[in-house]
């Protein structure tokens, strides 16, 4: 969307994932503006231990940074007061403990970090795992805030006493810029510890771990600005002194948003450096044992699954394997290889498992290596493999009554590569539909902001041009023979916990 085709007011959507922080601009119909955008990439510390987090000072600096670039980059472009308001989503679940003055005490702890392993196992022999699961929506396991919390209370007993408050990266991000936090229901939803129905904090966990309601943000709807920047900030960004700032919200209904599809007849499926396959829903009754129900908003909930593993299965086995052709070239030669042809059965739990199994102890495995097995046969069995897990939560899905008949499909090691999205098709015997917008996450935030705003956006946002994937049955009925072999194997060799 050039300049001169855009429409007032614009949004400043601020996308903070795993990988990058991102500053871009959309217009009044939900159309990235060109020549504003700016990019600092993440560092995300791990370590054998089990550790993933993020510096919470280094990241604030990379925000800032973005923001001064996007704005110096909007200036020449856009009007005085062009700005309607500023939309902001980000990964999630993430942590970090703040002092009395706000200073964290921790890095930000993201919801890889699987340190907390023995202590979510320590909740699930104290709690009934499927109650809390129904109430909350998520499980007592390493990916949320009850098991990381009692894993801080338990290893480093005095943060947990000195914390006066526990934050996410959205609601300590508004602490900085504002000297005051909100947390939205969408990233409390994430957190593991929000009723998910009665839109409260979880008093029986909260007194269960020893924290007080208290030490958390207020809740709110992503629909509340905050205005008013501190003095400190104003001067360096002078536009937005004033402008209404948004709650933050999850990545993955922000994306969902961002994709076209709320709704059960639109799921969407991303796979950037992990996965998720997600349908936004206005209320979800039982939650299926696999999958988690979060927040959108106090109107819609969103039902799906997420995993471990997507691009970053594909960058390790390029790394390891020394595959390095040219994208295109690789992408031409992954697509020729028929399906499921390598004689091989991949679990692809590098970074563990979560939906559908959670078992975060999984291990990747390759099964039926032969000498005639190549690097190209290994690539192409990691992307099928990716693949089934997504296949399995979507039969939760459907097993939950919701059976959507479009894909909308985002992330970018999905969209650069059009034999996994072929695969992906297949695989799930759906039609694929590119995404109209690369950036669903950004743009979801940016759309939500609108229409808090009260601008009227179509809420068809699959361009009739998308470029669609259709799948070809004779592989789909491969693909799910290969499937039930991944899960015998699966089912032999992956402990449960």
């Amino acid at each position: 969307m050039t300049l001169k085709d855009a429409a007032l007011p614009f949004i400043l959507s601020l996308d903070i994932g795993t990988s990058a922080v991102r500053v871009l601009m959309f217009d009044a119909r939900g159309w990235r503006v060109a020549g504003v955008g700016a990019r600092e990439p993440v560092t995300l510390r791990t370590s054998p231990d089990g550790a993933a987090e993020i510096d919470a000072t280094t990241l604030f600096n990379a925000i800032g940074r973005c923001l001064d670039t996007a704005l110096a980059q909007a200036a020449p472009l856009a009007p005085s007061g062009a700005i309607g308001g500023v939309a902001v989503t980000t990964l999630a679940a993430t942590l970090l403990a703040l002092d009395q003055n706000g200073v964290p005490l921790t890095p930000i702890f993201t919801y890889a970090d699987t340190r907390c392993a023995q202590d979510a196992a320590a909740l699930r022999t104290r709690f009934d795992e499927r109650e809390v699961h129904q109430r909350t929506g998520c499980l007592l396991r390493t990916s949320y805030w009850p098991a990381q919390l009692a894993w801080i209370r338990r290893a480093r007993p005095a943060i947990f006493r000195q914390a006066a408050s526990w934050a996410t990266l959205g609601d300590y991000l508004e602490l900085r810029l504002f000297g005051r936090r909100r947390i939205s229901y969408s990233a409390a939803s994430w957190t593991g510890l929000l009723d998910r129905t009665m839109l409260s904090w979880d008093l029986r966990l909260l007194g269960d771990l020893g924290v007080r309601p208290g030490q958390l943000a207020p809740l709110t709807d992503c629909d509340a600005p905050i205005q008013g920047l501190l003095p400190e900030h104003t001067a360096r960004w002078a536009e937005l002194a004033e402008i209404p700032w948004f709650p933050a919200i999850g990545d993955g209904a922000a994306a969902n948003v961002g994709s076209g599809c709320i709704g059960p007849a639109r799921a969407a499926i991303t796979i950037g450096t992990t996965g998720a396959l997600r349908v936004a829903l206005p209320d979800v009754g039982r939650v299926p044992s696999g999958l988690w129900c979060y927040r959108v908003d106090r109107q819609h909930a969103l039902l799906g699954g997420a995993t471990s593993e997507g691009g970053n299965v594909v960058a390790w086995l390029r790394e390891t394997l020394r595959i390095d052709a040219d994208p295109d070239t690789l992408d031409r030669a992954l697509a020729a290889l028929p399906p499921d042809s390598h004689g091989l059965t991949l679990l692809p739990f590098w970074a563990g498992e979560r939906s559908p199994g959670w078992a975060g102890n999984a291990r990747a495995a390759i099964a039926g290596l032969s000498l005639s097995v190549t690097p190209l046969d290994i690539l192409r069995a990691g992307m099928e493999a990716v693949a089934y897990r997504f296949a399995l939560i979507l039969e939760q899905i459907e097993q939950a009554g919701v059976t959507p008949s479009v894909f909308v499909a985002g992330g970018g090691a999905l969209l650069s590569s059009p034999a996994w999205m072929q695969i992906v098709t297949d695989v799930l015997g759906r039609p694929l539909t590119v995404a109209a917008e690369p950036e669903v996450s950004a743009r979801g935030a940016a759309l939500l902001t609108l229409d808090a705003l009260r601008v009227a956006v179509d809420s068809d946002l699959i361009a009739a041009d998308a470029a669609r994937f259709v799948p070809d049955p004779t592989n789909h009925a491969r693909y799910r023979a290969a499937i039930a072999r991944q899960q015998a194997l699966y089912e032999k060799i992956v402990q449960k916990e």
